[in-house]
């Protein structure tokens, strides 16, 4: 079972042992058979992804779910609506913009699609790829050409925008069979005209790439779990996260990593690197199943616990306004405020 396909279970399961009800509004007459229909309670339903992206109006939150339904911000996640048109209405995994404007984003059933104006409007690309369960992330480098991954080793590109793909095996023999969890940017090449690119995958291996995708190369963790997802930190360092509250952080482009302790024992299963602050590094916080949620102020080295007031899973994590980020997850959009956290954190 794939890093997210499972994450997916286990936040539906919570979802409906906890009684939470879909509170969607009656279709408008303008909404076409197989598209998203509005929700009053979209804000509040089970959310998996999401970006900020600059925009006119400045910084726009985009998180996507179950359902096709794909919410905007424009006023740092204090409200959401959501978008006009989005031509599905199946479980959305992951998104990914190259700028304010171009997006595509991906899902359950092998489903792309994509947006030219922000977020605001979605059309149907490749439709549905054949041969994947589930798809689990997207990258693109330019307005034509990006990558998907997913479950068992499933890989494609594709030159044209979306609009066709082909597959691609990421490594032979059972590593080329491993789920593909995400793709993610890594810390600046030589010379810094490029940056490398990142795959994570299950039973502690990564994949990298440093000709946006075009070859990889496999390397083994000091850790058999699986790796649910990574990023590159301020400091030119390279964090990934996954299973049983594992980090593992490294200094040296991703050629030794080192496991972080992180006060939890529940599997993390996104993060991010909120924007610095005046006189304090930016700090990392990564969240999780169980309503796990740690952070760091120095750049991945060490971590401790957020206490929350509830156990629902989370997903991801966007920034908000000074002092507050976004968490996505099993009860939708929720509020944290990053006060500071107590010097000893214990495991969950």
């Amino acid at each position: 079972m794939t890093r997210m396909h499972r994450l997916c279970t286990a936040l539906a399961a919570a979802a409906l042992l906890a009684g939470l009800a879909w509170a969607a509004g009656q279709a408008a007459p303008s909404t076409p058979p197989g598209h998203a229909r509005p929700a009053h309670l979209a804000a509040k339903n089970l959310l998996l992804a999401g970006v900020q992206i600059a925009s006119t109006s400045g910084q726009r939150l985009v998180a996507v779910g179950e359902y096709g339904h794909v919410l905007l911000s424009d006023d740092a996640g204090a409200s959401w609506r959501q978008a006009r048109s989005v031509p599905t209405v199946t479980t959305l995994t992951a998104l990914h913009f190259i700028d304010g404007q171009q997006g595509w984003a991906v899902g359950h059933g092998g489903v792309v699609i994509a947006t030219q104006d922000g977020g605001e409007t979605w059309s149907t690309l490749a439709g549905q790829l054949a041969g994947p369960e589930v798809l689990l992330s997207v990258w693109f480098r330019d307005a034509l050409h990006g990558l998907v991954v997913g479950a068992f080793g499933h890989a494609a590109r594709t030159a044209d925008g979306g609009k066709t793909w082909q597959t691609f095996a990421i490594a032979e023999g059972e590593q080329g069979e491993r789920h593909l969890n995400q793709i993610f940017s890594g810390p600046a090449l030589a010379g810094g005209a490029a940056r490398s690119l990142w795959v994570a995958a299950e039973s502690g291996l990564l994949f990298r790439s440093d000709d946006a995708g075009a070859s990889w190369q496999a390397l083994k963790l000091p850790y058999k779990g699986s790796v649910w997802g990574g990023t590159a930190l301020a400091d030119g360092s390279l964090l990934v996260w996954g299973m049983q509250g594992h980090a593992l952080r490294s200094d040296d482009g991703g050629q030794h990593f080192v496991d972080v302790p992180t006060g939890t024992t529940q599997s993390l299963a996104g993060g991010v690197q909120l924007p610095a602050q005046a006189g304090s590094t930016g700090t990392v916080l990564l969240a999780g199943l169980g309503g796990a949620l740690v952070h760091s102020s120095d750049n991945g080295r060490s971590f401790s616990a957020l206490p929350r007031g509830d156990r629902a899973a989370l997903a991801a994590v966007l920034p908000g306004a000074v002092g507050q980020a976004w968490l996505l997850g099993q009860a939708g959009v929720q509020p944290q405020a990053l006060a500071a956290a107590p010097a000893a954190s214990q495991p969950r």
